[in-house]
């Protein structure tokens, strides 16, 4: 990872890893930001379709927000505007998934001066990005831990799309909130369920049963409790491109949420077909490892746990979670870089008396006291 030179009041970043994580923090602190060496040395250079998608979903939601791009796209000039929100549509780039665009509105949406209400076009499903019900189950159920009330947080997929050509849309709604609460999450309890949505679009019905049956078949091994129910889309909620999957969650005794899901394969791009069967088992297998990694979140959502512990008022935050991901990683050194902060990093073992378990990650910090400048009330 590069990490950020400052010139100015800039804060200048070489390369394209954590593209998303820049403009992100960006926004949140206000400072701009310039990232030069955009694929300089590819053979396609500068920026892609999707991040210029992603930079003018961040246009739409900001008042005054200056960008300028070089000719071959390798340079980018970003300085924040006013978050604003609002309602508008926003066309997504079907080199990725909805959930590339989805996660970062999570993150800025609550902090806007406009409840947000987005609706957003494009591929809901792929096996890059975490899909709209990932993020409806898991994200959504980590940051209502940091809000004293959540209504009106909710996201709703009306069509589901798959690559190529996609044509779903998810509905996001987020409403304003003055600042967020310090947790402290360490216990994560016992699995207790396990519940899941099998899908299937422009295929045979009868692929979403052939899902549910091997995806069960796995999961009854470790727990009684389980149910997926299948999502028969139909018409234009089918999207525009055929193609199969399901989403798995298992939830805790304490309201913890595990997610794991996966998708066919795109024949279209030269991929080899995908089997119900193994789309199924590689789910469950998929959920099975999440819980064994354990913590309070699982592995997608850290990123965005992490933030709301720093943005939160000043107290200590506490949360264990499993190891931390790349990306995980990548965010705690760009929060040193934006604002300041600095976690405490560390690690315990849950190993059992045959020598099995893994290493859990403490995270510890005290907030920022992070206040959203255009909500005058709690």
């Amino acid at each position: 990872m590069t990490t950020a030179t400052v010139k100015g009041n800039v804060l200048c970043y070489k390369g394209s890893n954590f593209f998303r994580q820049r403009l992100v923090l960006s926004v949140l602190s206000g400072k701009p930001i310039r990232i030069s060496y955009i694929r300089a040395f590819e053979d396609e250079p500068g920026i892609k379709e999707f991040e210029v998608s992603l930079i003018r979903l961040f246009d739409k939601i900001t008042n005054g927000s200056v960008i300028e791009l070089n000719e071959t796209g390798t340079s980018l000039y970003f300085q924040p505007g006013l978050l604003h929100g609002g309602t508008f549509s926003h066309e997504c780039s079907t080199q990725r998934g909805v959930g590339y665009y989805l996660e970062a509105l999570v993150m800025v949406g609550l902090f806007c001066k406009q409840p947000l209400n987005a609706t957003l076009h494009g591929v809901t499903n792929n096996n890059i990005d975490p899909s709209a019900d990932l993020i409806k189950t898991s994200m959504i159920r980590a940051v209502k831990n940091f809000v004293l009330d959540d209504e009106g947080l909710e996201i709703k997929v009306t069509k589901r799309g798959m690559l190529p050509l996609g044509g779903g849309e998810v509905i996001f709604k987020c409403p304003v909130r003055k600042q967020l609460r310090p947790v402290q999450l360490l216990d994560s309890g016992m699995v207790k369920r396990i519940r899941g949505t099998a899908f299937a679009l422009r295929v045979s019905p009868a692929i979403a049963n052939r899902i549910v049956d091997k995806a069960k078949g796995v999961l009854l091994n470790f727990l009684p409790d389980v149910y997926i129910n299948t999502d028969q889309c139909r018409g234009k909620q089918s999207g525009k491109s055929p193609g199969f999957g399901v989403h798995l969650t298992a939830e805790t005794t304490n309201g913890i949420i595990y997610s794991a899901e996966q998708v066919s394969n795109v024949v279209s791009n030269g991929e080899d077909p995908s089997i119900p069967e193994d789309v199924g088992e590689g789910a469950a297998t998929r959920l099975l490892y999440e819980i064994y990694l354990g913590g309070v979140v699982d592995s997608s959502s850290q990123a965005l746990v992490i933030l709301c512990m720093a943005l939160g008022q000043q107290d200590v935050s506490k949360f264990v979670t499993g190891p931390l991901t790349e990306n995980a990683i990548g965010f705690l050194r760009h929060l040193k870089e934006f604002f300041g902060v600095t976690f405490k990093v560390a690690h315990e073992s849950d190993e059992d008396s045959s020598g099995r378990g893994t290493q859990k990650v403490v995270l510890t910090c005290v907030g920022i006291g992070y206040k959203n400048i255009s909500k005058r009330t709690i």
